[in-house]
């Protein structure tokens, strides 16, 4: 049976193992996927473990989406492009990391016939780098980034080419496109949290929070209070999902089947 995985840290509720699990059984795939909570300290020696048995995929999540790339032997021109790695496959016996998450950015603001001029990206992570990809992808002219470290959103505008806004200050802004890319909103301890205060959200903006779980986060259901369009996390997830999939099987699943799926577990 082939072997497939997620590590992260902590890798709390994640959906991975539901989508893709769900995935092999649609076609017959002789494999499984599991979660593999991986702390930083214990990273070196998963991959070392991982190279041993040849695991066939793996999808990275917080924190390790920079931390891996110089334990890998190439990275796709998209990774290259962003800086973060959320996926490993195997090209004969050299392992690839690339980025599915910029298709996760992308494709749910493109289908969605937005084209905003500018956008706001809270926080400094590997998701805010593929996220300032993504909207560079799409043609934003005015591209800021904000995080309480501001060291973190200094790296990240210096790479991109992009404003840094002080944290402080973020609510002097009024993007069309604002990005959560934080924790803030997540299931657990920071659920009841927002990264953005509710009385500067308009119903100009357009607020698309990665955080999926829980499905309408505080972020979101203030945007809609406001009469802002909304998108919430699971799009970003699914596509970025559908995408790691196919690169691993060369099999593009039915993206609502998978949706009505993880809809269902959230709900």
């Amino acid at each position: 049976m082939k072997q497939y995985g997620i590590i992260g840290h902590p890798l709390g509720h994640t959906m991975s193992p539901t989508l893709h699990n769900w995935g092999f059984k649609q076609h017959g795939i002789n494999a499984i996927y599991e979660a593999w909570p991986t702390s930083p300290e214990d990273l070196p020696a998963f991959m070392e473990q991982y190279r041993r048995e040849q695991v066939q995929g793996l999808s990275i999540t917080i924190p390790h989406k920079q931390a891996i790339i110089p334990m890998l032997d190439r990275l796709t021109n998209r990774a290259r492009a962003v800086g973060a790695v959320n996926t490993l496959f195997w090209e004969n016996e050299t392992l690839i990391g690339d980025n599915t998450d910029v298709a996760g950015v992308v494709n749910p603001i493109k289908s969605r016939n937005i084209a905003p001029e500018s956008a706001l990206i809270l926080g400094a992570g590997g998701a805010a780098r593929a996220a300032v990809a993504g909207c560079q992808e799409l043609g934003v002219l005015a591209i800021g980034i904000t995080n309480r470290t501001k060291s973190k959103a200094e790296t990240i505008a210096l790479d991109f080419g992009i404003e840094v806004v002080d944290w402080d200050l973020r609510h002097d802004l009024s993007p069309e496109l604002l990005i959560n890319s934080t924790p803030l909103g997540m299931s657990g301890d920071l659920e009841l949290l927002s990264p953005w205060n509710a009385t500067h959200l308009t119903e100009e903006m357009t607020i698309f929070d990665l955080v999926y779980n829980p499905l309408e986060t505080v972020f979101l259901e203030n945007g809609l209070q406001a009469g802002a369009t909304t998108i919430q996390g699971i799009e970003m997830f699914l596509s970025q999902g559908l995408e790691q999939f196919r690169l691993w099987t060369g099999i593009a699943l039915d993206s609502e089947g998978a949706r009505n799926l993880l809809l269902e577990k959230l709900t």
